[in-house]
């Protein structure tokens, strides 16, 4: 406890940590003021029904930091570029030339495949918001728009999500943390007081033990989250005796960490990508003026909105994206490869080919287990929703796997600065 306090003063007399924390929160500011400016024909009564009745469109104002839900000028958010940088890892298994790029060329590999996901940003960022200023109007949440006036919204939220870009990498390079994370967990945070004045509003004193039941269940659910995202599954490795400058060293022991959750969040995303994309075009198919394709595409509207055949596709989606997803970013080959040119061997396994495949087993061994935790994980809120019979007693999630991991991250990296003043 000494420890932390002594931490926490330095973190307040120590003026350039002080400066890269307001800048965070300067920026953070900003981003939230440009959230609640909205876009021209907004009906806020069309918008909060329309919001209400689709889940769908509540995890995308996640990755909107709230400005979905307001349709404000940066209510495309950072999805655009964080659906760009996932569409170029998963390319990375085509193209040989851009996983060197990525995983080979160092510092200056990344600048570059960075760069290629800020120009990708763009055309997705047009597709985007054109797709949602299409269904909104089209379900009268925006009044219906000249095309001039629809050409200059789509510039005006194509220029908010490249301001949002340009912000969180600001935040990244001057402030502390990733930036593009912390957007998203200030979104999240900023729906809190919302959460709780509802909560409040609708308070029923005969339901104090289902209050308490959920405190618990949120608490351990939060512990049992920790618990996962920092888990590890260390594999011994052993570097052999080397001569250096006519001087012997000693075999070296350590360990390799393989995180149980390797996929973090992506999962998710591509999962709701995937449940997202058949609501939209029966949403389209829905206005057609042929009255028995119109009434096909209600009917499966209506069957793909049901809670439960939701939450089975969900989950399974998010159990096979958790392979799929780590697959593309975890290569036994290259790691057991590395290994064996840094001189490194794991004991008890030859190295080249039995290495790789002793890795493989490993690390399939502990996605399944993180498979299962991020798809229960996913499913939660839908699972607490139908047993309290309360929208607003719900724990878990998306959000809730985004929040531990940005604090996480945070301490760790407010922590490694306050570590490299006390040297």
């Amino acid at each position: 406890m000494a420890v932390f306090f002594k931490k926490l003063g330095l973190v307040f007399t120590d003026g350039k940590l002080l400066r890269r924390l307001g800048f965070v929160f300067l920026a953070l500011l900003a981003f939230r003021v440009l959230a609640s400016i909205p876009i021209p024909g907004v009906d806020a009564v069309q918008l909060e029904q329309f919001f209400s009745s689709n889940q769908l469109f509540g995890f995308l104002n996640i990755f909107s930091g709230g400005g979905l839900s307001a349709l404000s000028i940066v209510m495309l958010g950072v999805g655009p570029y964080i659906t760009a940088s996932i569409i170029l890892q998963v390319l990375t298994i085509v193209f040989p030339a851009l996983k060197s790029m990525y995983q080979e060329e160092g510092e200056i590999g990344r600048k570059k495949f960075n760069q290629y996901g800020r120009l990708l940003t763009v055309p997705l960022a047009f597709i985007q918001g054109f797709s949602f200023l299409f269904l909104l109007e089209s379900q009268g949440v925006v009044t219906s728009l000249s095309v001039f006036d629809f050409a200059m919204n789509l510039i005006v939220i194509v220029s908010g999500s490249l301001l949002l870009m340009w912000i969180g990498e600001l935040i990244t390079e001057f402030g502390i943390g990733n930036g593009i994370s912390l957007i998203i967990f200030a979104g999240i945070i900023s729906s809190l007081p919302s959460v709780v004045a509802q909560l409040v509003l609708s308070f029923d004193p005969s339901q104090i033990p289902l209050y308490v039941s959920f405190a618990v269940a949120a608490l351990l659910v939060i512990y049992g989250v920790v618990l996962m995202t920092e888990a590890e599954r260390p594999v011994p490795v052993t570097y052999a005796n080397r001569s250096r400058g006519g001087s012997s060293q000693n075999s070296v022991a350590t360990y390799l960490p393989l995180r149980l959750n390797q996929a973090g969040v992506i999962p998710i995303i591509f999962a709701l990508s995937i449940l997202l994309f058949p609501g939209l075009i029966l949403n389209f198919i829905a206005q057609a003026n042929i009255a028995v394709v119109s009434g096909v595409a209600q009917t499966l509207l209506t069957i793909h909105g049901g809670a439960i055949i939701y939450g089975i596709f969900y989950f399974l989606l998010v159990f096979a994206f958790t392979f799929f997803y780590t697959a593309v970013t975890f290569d036994p080959n290259q790691m057991a490869n590395n290994l064996q040119k840094g001189g490194a061997f794991v004991p008890g396994v030859r190295p080249g080919g039995q290495t790789s495949e002793y890795l493989g087993r490993i690390i399939t061994r502990i996605t399944f287990v993180g498979a299962i935790f991020l798809g229960s994980v996913a499913v939660l809120p839908l699972i607490m929703q139908s047993l309290t019979g309360i929208t607003t007693l719900a724990i878990g999630g998306t959000a809730l796997l985004i929040a531990v991991s940005v604090i996480l991250d945070l301490v760790r990296k407010i922590d490694a600065q306050i570590s490299l003043r006390e040297y």
